[in-house]
C-alpha cells in the first residue's frame, strides 16, 4: 500500500504542474464534454470545499428579503450559483464579488419584476425559481416562475410549494408557460405540516413566513444543517425563528429585515463524495474545510465500511488504511439519517467490499438509474422494488426500484458511460478512477452544478486524463 499511494504522491506532484498550465474554463469544468480517464491510480493529496450548493443558493434568494445588501462568504463557482445569480440580476439585484475569494455582495435595493423570457432564459433546468416566490410577492406583490426542471432522479413536485403559498394568500394562477403569482392583500402567518419533511417545502415556508403578518407554524419540518444554516441568516437578518426538538418550526413575521453577512457552512456532499473516492481508489485525500459535527452519520458507515478518517481543525482525511473493504447495510433518511446524496459515492466503494452490501433509498425514488453503468463496468449490482432495508418505506407498494443489492469484490473494467445527474455523474467520476483500463464519460457538465473545479481538483489528486469540449 505505501509503495503505491508513495507513487501517486509522486504523480501529484506533476499533476501540480499541469494543473497551473490548464484553461481555466476547462479546470473549472464548465465547458468540459467528455473525459477520458485512465483508471487504476489512487488519489491522493489534499483539496478544498466551500459553501454547501443545497445552502448557498438558498441565502443568495433569502438576500431578497432585505432592505440593505448582504455579504455572503465561500461562494463556490459552480453552475446553481450563476443561474441563481443571473436571476437575481434579472429582478434588479445587482451582484458584485467581495474583497476575498467567494465572497458575493447582493444588493436588493432596486428590485423589479422581471419578463417572463429573462426569467426563462437564466432559469434553465433549475427549480431554484420556486423559492423566488415568497421573498418576491413581499417586495413586489407579485412572482412568475417558469415550468421547472432538474436532475431525473425522482418526482418533485411543485404542488405543495403552490399550496403552502395558497395558505399565505397568494393567489396562484397557471399558465401556458409557467405560473403567475399575486398577494393582493399581502401573506398572512399559516399553520403548516408536511407530509414528508421535505428540505425544499421547509425552505419555501422560511423565505415566506419571515416576513408575513402572524405567526407562522410547520410541523414535520426538515432540520438539515442546511436549513438550520439558513435560519442563522434569516435570523441575522432580523427574523424570529424558533426550532422545537419536534421538527417544529415557529417563525413570528417582522414588518423588515435587513441585509446580512454570513459564511456559508461547507458542502458536506462534496465532502462525502471525496471521501468515497479515497475509500473506492485505495487513496488518501485530505479534504479542507470539512467539519465532523455535519458528518457524523456518514462518518460513522465510512468506518463500518472499512475506511479511516482523521479529524483535524482546518479538515478532515479520508483514506484507506489497507485490508479488505467489509459490506454493509445502508438506508438513506432525511437528517439525522444517511443522506440520500452520499450514497451514489459509497456504493462505488461498496463493489469493492468483500461481501454483499444492501442500499435502501427512501428519499427519492428514482435514484438508482446511475447503475446500469456500473454493471456495464463490471459491478454485480441488483436492484429491487421491495423495501431490502430494516424498515418498510413510502415507496415500498408503488414499485419503484428503490433497493439495491451490490456483491463484491468485483474488478471494474474501462467502459463508454454518460453522466445522469448530479450525484449519479460523480459517482461515475469515482468508478472510472477505480477500474482497469480507460473510461470516457461525457455529459460531465452536469456535475458542474454542484462540485466546483471539480476538474482541477481530480488533477491535484494525481488522477490521469484527458479532456473534450
Amino acid at each position: 500500500m505505501s509503495t503505491v499511494l508513495d507513487e501517486a504522491r509522486a504523480a501529484r506532484e506533476d499533476a501540480l504542474h499541469r494543473a497551473s498550465a490548464a484553461n481555466h474554463g476547462a479546470a473549472v469544468g464548465m465547458n468540459v464534454d467528455k473525459v477520458t480517464i485512465r483508471g487504476g491510480r489512487p488519489l491522493v493529496g489534499r483539496i478544498e470545499v466551500k459553501g454547501a450548493k443545497n445552502l448557498v443558493t438558498k441565502a443568495m434568494v433569502a438576500a431578497l428579503l432585505g432592505e440593505t445588501p448582504s455579504l455572503l462568504k465561500d461562494v463556490p463557482n459552480i453552475s446553481d450559483v450563476r443561474i441563481v445569480r443571473g436571476l437575481l440580476e434579472v429582478h434588479g439585484v445587482k451582484v458584485t464579488e467581495g474583497d476575498e475569494p467567494g465572497d458575493m455582495i447582493l444588493d436588493p435595493v432596486d428590485v423589479e419584476s422581471a419578463h417572463f423570457a429573462a426569467i426563462d432564459a437564466h432559469a434553465g433546468s433549475s427549480r431554484i425559481p420556486i423559492l423566488f416566490c415568497g421573498p418576491l410577492l413581499h417586495r413586489l406583490g407579485e412572482a412568475f416562475i417558469p415550468d421547472l426542471g432538474g436532475c431525473r432522479i425522482g418526482d418533485r413536485p411543485i404542488d405543495f410549494h403552490l399550496e403552502v403559498l395558497r395558505k399565505f394568500g397568494a393567489v396562484v394562477e397557471k399558465q401556458p408557460n409557467g405560473i403567475r403569482m399575486s398577494a393582493p392583500n399581502g401573506l398572512k402567518g399559516a399553520k403548516l405540516e408536511l407530509p414528508y419533511p421535505s428540505v425544499g417545502a421547509t425552505e419555501q415556508v422560511l423565505l415566506t413566513a419571515v416576513r408575513a403578518d402572524g405567526i407562522t407554524e410547520l410541523k414535520n419540518a426538515a432540520i438539515e444543517p442546511e436549513i438550520m444554516d439558513l435560519i442563522h441568516i434569516l435570523q441575522k437578518m432580523g427574523a424570529i425563528i424558533t426550532v422545537d426538538t419536534d421538527r417544529v418550526i415557529r417563525i413570528e413575521g417582522v414588518d423588515r429585515l435587513e441585509g446580512y453577512t454570513h459564511r456559508a457552512l461547507f458542502d458536506r456532499n462534496e465532502a462525502a463524495s471525496w471521501a468515497a473516492a479515497a475509500l473506492a481508489t485505495q487513496g488518501d485525500i485530505f479534504v479542507g474545510g470539512a467539519r465532523q459535527p455535519e458528518m457524523l452519520t456518514f462518518l460513522n458507515v465510512f468506518r463500518k465500511v472499512g475506511g479511516a478518517f482523521d479529524i483535524h481543525d482546518d479538515g478532515i482525511r479520508f483514506y484507506h488504511p489497507g485490508g479488505d473493504l467489509k459490506p454493509v447495510i445502508i438506508e438513506t433518511d432525511v437528517h439525522p439519517g444517511f443522506m440520500t446524496d452520499w450514497q451514489q459515492p459509497l456504493v462505488i466503494a461498496l463493489t469493492q467490499a468483500h461481501g454483499t452490501s444492501i442500499v435502501h433509498e427512501t428519499v427519492y425514488e428514482q435514484r438508482f438509474g446511475f447503475v446500469d453503468a456500473l454493471v456495464k463496468m463490471g459491478a454485480t449490482i441488483q436492484i429491487h422494488r421491495e423495501c431490502l432495508g430494516g424498515h418498510p418505506c413510502r415507496f415500498g407498494q408503488r414499485n419503484f426500484n428503490h433497493s439495491a443489492v451490490i456483491t463484491g469484490p468485483t474488478k471494474l473494467y474501462g467502459a463508454d458511460i454518460e453522466v445522469p445527474d448530479l450525484r449519479g455523474g460523480f459517482s461515475h467520476l469515482i468508478a472510472a478512477l477505480t477500474a482497469e483500463g480507460s473510461s470516457t464519460v461525457s455529459n460531465v457538465g452536469i456535475i458542474s452544478r454542484g462540485y466546483e473545479n471539480f476538474i482541477t481538483k481530480l488533477r491535484l489528486l494525481g488522477a490521469d486524463f484527458d479532456l473534450e469540449g
